[in-house]
């Protein structure tokens, strides 16, 4: 429980990318601690935030969300995700958030909020994802197929070009080798 580890070693327990987790730190607030020449190092308790973060991604929440579920350490997601909202919105009820700000408007906007969070679906919007990425990578490969496609023609117009000048060049230097051949020559025919 009290072992450290190092960025590179937390980055193949958890599968995210190094610049990834720094990038997380930044982007979900998490504190992650320094050593005296300031390099980051990880315990367990950081380990378990970056594999929360990547649950709570597995079940199609958006890092705005994650932010939020993060904030809030009383709403557990988990696979009953919709009932634990629920149970977790029953809570705040008679939790600290009330006693703290004494507020009831707080527990009614959070009360709709996680409302709302049950009844989007996440897997529509994930294949939706999936199919626009699959379409922009089909135009990616169609364009770069274009491309090479102008490349090769015009590629094949210079060759032609150069052919035709090979050809010029040619048919000059046949002209300026008969221009040499001697007048005595062309009277009297050389058998060549």
């Amino acid at each position: 429980m009290n072992e450290i580890y190092s960025i590179k070693e937390i980055s193949e327990i958890t599968g995210f990318k190094p610049h990834v987790i720094r990038y997380y730190e930044k982007e979900f607030d998490l504190e992650i601690p320094r050593n005296e020449s300031n390099r980051r190092f990880f315990t367990y308790k950081e380990l378990e935030e970056l594999r929360n973060i990547k649950t709570l991604q597995e079940k199609g929440l958006t890092n705005k969300q994650i932010k939020q579920v993060l904030k809030s350490p009383e709403i557990v997601m988990n696979e009953d995700n919709a009932q634990e909202i629920a149970a977790s919105v029953a809570n705040l009820e008679n939790s600290s958030y009330i006693a703290e700000f004494g507020n009831e408007n707080l527990y009614t906007i959070l009360k709709q909020l996680f409302a709302h969070i049950q009844q989007i679906d996440y897997k529509k919007d994930i294949e939706e994802l999936y199919y626009k990425i699959d379409e922009l990578q089909n135009q990616l490969v169609n364009q770069e197929k274009d491309v090479l496609i102008c490349e090769n023609a015009k590629l094949k117009m210079k060759i032609k070009e150069k052919s035709y000048e090979m050809a010029e060049l040619k048919e000059k230097l046949k002209r300026e080798e008969n221009k040499k051949v001697s007048i005595f020559a062309k009277i009297f025919g050389s058998k060549q």
